[in-house]
């Protein structure tokens, strides 16, 4: 194993489902599946012993299911990078899951070339945010969401009006480089922005500001 390796947990019920996803995944350059889990609960366990640097996590499971084991495991561990799998992508529980702290998600029926990519940017530190089809699971759940939680909602006016512009840009699925491009400064500066909403905000990640961003109806859903 190189420096450069991504470390992988699959957790997933279906012998098949783990089985297949280590196949595909430790044919992939610079990633290497280093365990699997039949439950959130087991999963909680292998994160900690494990170390993995992104977790492939199913939703439906016996003993624990996939939201409560990513909320405990980011909870744990505030590097930890939860990537939520699914069969169908209107789903309220991966919704849930996002809420919790996921940082996207992907269909169970993804490529070889998807399901690696998923897993690079999340790895990276990035939210899978661009598919369109993430968008819209955030817009339509958002609108049967409680109000935002705190401590996001009582810092929302900590926000200077550029910085809410750059959340805004999040939740619609804008790239560092994209946001930059869009209001005309340096990549650089777009960074320092992002840093700030999400440590103001008191959020862990882009996913979790876009959540924010789609419940305060920052962003109109739709």
């Amino acid at each position: 194993m190189t420096a450069r390796d991504i470390r992988v947990l699959i957790v997933d019920d279906q012998i098949m489902v783990r089985e297949g996803f280590t196949v595909l995944l430790n044919a992939m350059p610079g990633i290497e599946v280093v365990g699997e889990a039949v439950n959130g609960r087991e999963a909680i366990a292998q994160v900690a012993a494990l170390r993995p640097d992104v977790v492939l996590m199913d939703i439906r499971m016996p003993e624990l299911n996939g939201i409560d084991a990513t909320r405990e495991i980011v909870a744990a561990d505030a590097d930890a990078k939860v990537l939520v799998l699914t069969t169908f992508d209107l789903d309220e529980y991966v919704y849930q899951a996002l809420r919790a702290g996921a940082s996207g998600f992907l269909l169970k029926d993804a490529s070889a070339r998807q399901l690696a990519e998923g897993v690079r940017v999340v790895a990276a530190g990035e939210a899978l945010l661009a598919p369109t089809v993430t968008k819209r699971l955030i817009s339509e759940f958002s609108k049967l969401a409680e109000a935002p939680r705190p401590p996001a909602l009582a810092q929302f006016g900590e926000l200077t009006e550029r910085e809410t512009e750059v959340l805004v840009l999040i939740a619609q699925g804008l790239s560092n480089a994209e946001i930059a491009s869009h209001l005309v400064v340096a990549e650089s500066t777009i960074k320092t922005h992002v840093s700030r909403v999400l440590v103001k905000l008191g959020l862990r990640d882009r996913t979790q500001a876009a959540v924010f961003a789609y419940e305060a109806r920052l962003v109109t859903p739709g």
